[in-house]
């Protein structure tokens, strides 16, 4: 097989496995994390940043829908920015893509463990580092076997993510009409209510960026143009349906103090329904949040081996990491490269990067995706030209909403990116 030729992965995914794919990438961290953290800043009216961050992402995840179905490779915004901007731009999504995913999966395994430990019991922090390794290698095997493998795995996983946060819905209607108005006024901060608001949005909006997982693995999709778009439509709006309820349920039973005030040990909505009283509640919030991280480390895990991929093929990582198996269900060398790469993070000991750095990075990898789709030819549009233009303008305005110093340092590891592509990919090894 030549290098100018290089070998394709097989087409195994239809519609269903592919919704679970971007519910799985999606609930996880995002939901059992960055709620609590943006009630913290906007109070009550976290819920309308839940909303207005489910608009941005339906219309970025609709722009990465007709972008992987008109050119349905692995990659995602990487391989957009090359094939409808200018390889600069591309590696730069490629770039930013590896950077704060990587640091996220390290921060699933870790978040895995902890909440292991927590649901047994166990205090003993000694373990930590040893069971988010296990996590990394188990699901790095996974991986490795394809994307069918991947994908039954994925089934069992988001099963039980779902099947927790729907209890946490339910066991908390009757505290939520208990408490009436109480806990949801005033609605809006006092200080500097639509800063907050906006800082608030940016924020939750990660929670829903996994959607990008299907276009990233579009090149193992059957019927692209079909399939895609459905996929990710139907993954938001459940996952936008799904938030809501959380949001409305968890700030309206329990308030936002209580939500944002959760410890370091314990998943926020596990405190919000540890009072509920609901018996077994607790633990049956903690087996969901042990799920939710597998599942986010498991899709992590996959996107990342694409882009890795897809940027082994370019040329701007080594050539070897283009390597698929024998049956050519997995970039092999790819999934054990990035395997390694987040065992490594878990390791260092320190690698939770704060949510504010992967909402500046997001933000600014979907802002070069609705670009992407701004070049779209007008015969492979399936939506308004419109949603792109409301979609690089929203990612842009809001990516510049969290603290200066988290977006200055997104910019310079921006920087260093493209010196490494000027300056060791320019001598092409």
């Amino acid at each position: 097989m030549s290098q100018t030729t290089p070998r394709v992965l097989r087409r195994a995914l239809g519609v269903p496995g592919a919704v679970l794919m971007g519910l799985g990438s999606i609930v996880g961290t995002g939901v059992f994390v960055s709620l609590a953290i943006a009630a913290g800043i906007a109070g009550p009216a976290v819920i309308l940043a839940v909303a207005i961050a489910a608009l941005v992402a339906i219309c970025n995840g609709l722009n990465s829908a007709q972008l992987a179905a008109s050119h349905p490779v692995s990659g995602g915004t990487y391989e957009y920015g090359y094939h409808y901007l200018n390889p600069w731009l591309g590696f730069t999504a490629g770039w930013l893509f590896l950077l704060a995913k990587s640091a996220s999966a390290a921060t699933a395994a870790l978040g895995f463990a902890g909440y292991l430990l927590n649901a047994l019991g166990l205090a003993e922090q000694g373990w930590l580092v040893p069971l988010a390794l296990v996590s990394v290698l188990g699901l790095t095997v996974v991986v490795l076997n394809g994307i069918q493998r991947s994908n039954q795995v994925n089934i069992a996983i988001v099963s039980v993510t779902l099947l927790a946060l729907a209890f946490f819905i339910l066991a908390g209607l009757k505290p939520l009409a208990l408490a009436g108005l109480t806990n949801l006024t005033p609605f809006f901060p006092a200080d500097n209510p639509v800063t907050q608001v906006l800082h608030a949005t940016a924020l939750v909006f990660v929670a829903y960026t996994g959607y990008g997982r299907i276009a990233t693995m579009g090149e193992e999709v059957r019927e692209p143009r079909q399939t895609i778009p459905r996929a990710i439509i139907l993954t938001m709006l459940v996952t936008m349906a799904l938030y809501l309820a959380i949001a409305v349920v968890g700030v309206g039973a329990v308030g936002t103090a209580n939500l944002s005030g959760a410890t370091q040990g314990a998943a926020p909505l596990e405190v919000a329904v540890r009072q509920f009283a609901v018996p077994g509640g607790s633990q049956i919030l903690a087996i969901g949040a042990v799920t939710a991280m597998l599942g986010v480390l498991l899709n992590l895990i996959l996107g990342l081996s694409r882009v890795l991929l897809a940027m082994g093929r370019r040329g701007d990582m080594p050539r070897q990491v283009a390597r698929l198996n024998r049956a050519g269900t997995a970039p092999s060398v790819a999934v054990v490269v990035m395997g390694a790469a987040i065992a490594l993070l878990v390791l260092s000991g320190n690698v939770k990067t704060t949510w504010s750095f992967s909402a500046f990075t997001v933000l600014v990898y979907y802002a070069i995706t609705n670009l992407a789709a701004l070049r779209l030819p007008e015969g492979e549009r399936l939506y308004p030209k419109w949603l792109a233009w409301l979609g690089l303008a929203a990612c842009l305005f809001l990516a510049f909403w969290v603290d200066a110093h988290i977006w200055l340092l997104g910019l310079g590891l921006i920087l260093v990116g493209l010196l490494w592509k000027a300056v060791i990919v320019g001598g092409r090894w």
